[in-house]
């Protein structure tokens, strides 16, 4: 992502993804960074009830497992068990996602004048493509841009598509690019799409659902951003 420059034309400039979630991480106690915290965090509760532990608001071995699997599994860091505010953020936002279920613009905030488009709400990290009021497929979750790497909002169309392309910048793949504002793109990533703290302006996929979106769109189509990324 980033500054993206496509094969045969001039550099193409980036303005600076329940995540990739910017969220002030609460500092976990300093042996968490090699070893299990013992400790209860401020979110422990909470922490608990999304992992169906036991609710009871204290640290055991078993809650420090299941926190630090959670947290290995999605790159929040320290990895140590603790149920601070990044993890609980990323489960926060997860919830909220689920809630969503298969009407993600009841507010109605994307456009259902446009024939097909592709809609991302940076407030929920999602993603979904309708026709007019249709849902054609998702709403599916998604990495957008970090802090001062913020996707911008606003209606746009897919400019032009590159199936193996390659970042420039960062010498990284970029499969399933379709790209929509300058190098902002649509592609898949290898990491999970709540792996904080969020990308360098392109909306992040799964690569099953970078897929997807690559057969159902085409140059040309509408994609419309909006509302605010936590922590940008």
């Amino acid at each position: 992502m980033g500054d993206i420059r496509r094969r045969s034309v001039i550099a193409l400039g980036i303005t600076g993804l329940v995540a990739p979630i910017t969220i002030a991480l609460t500092t976990a106690p300093a042996q968490a960074a090699t070893s299990c915290t013992t400790q209860a965090g401020p979110y422990q509760k909470k922490v608990e009830k999304f992992l169906g532990r036991p609710v009871d608001g204290k640290q055991s071995s078993a809650d420090c497992k299941a926190i630090r699997a959670f947290q290995g599994k999605h790159g929040i860091t320290p990895a140590a068990g603790y149920a601070g505010s990044a993890t609980w953020g990323v489960m926060d936002l997860m919830n909220k996602q689920k809630a969503v279920g298969h009407n993600p613009n009841k507010d109605g905030e994307c456009p259902v004048n446009k024939g097909r488009i592709a809609c991302v709400n940076l407030t929920l990290q999602l993603s979904w493509i309708q026709d007019g009021k249709k849902l054609v497929h998702g709403p599916v979750p998604v990495r957008t841009g970090r802090d001062k790497f913020e996707t911008r909002t606003g209606l746009k169309k897919i400019s032009w598509r590159d199936k193996d392309h390659v970042s420039s910048e960062y010498h990284v793949s970029m499969p399933y690019s379709q790209f929509f504002d300058g190098g902002q793109a649509f592609h898949s990533v290898g990491v999970s799409m709540w792996n904080p703290p969020g990308s360098h302006g392109c909306v992040n996929m799964t690569s099953k659902d970078a897929k997807k979106y690559w057969s159902l769109l085409k140059t040309g189509d509408d994609v419309f951003v909006y509302g605010s990324k936590p922590g940008t």
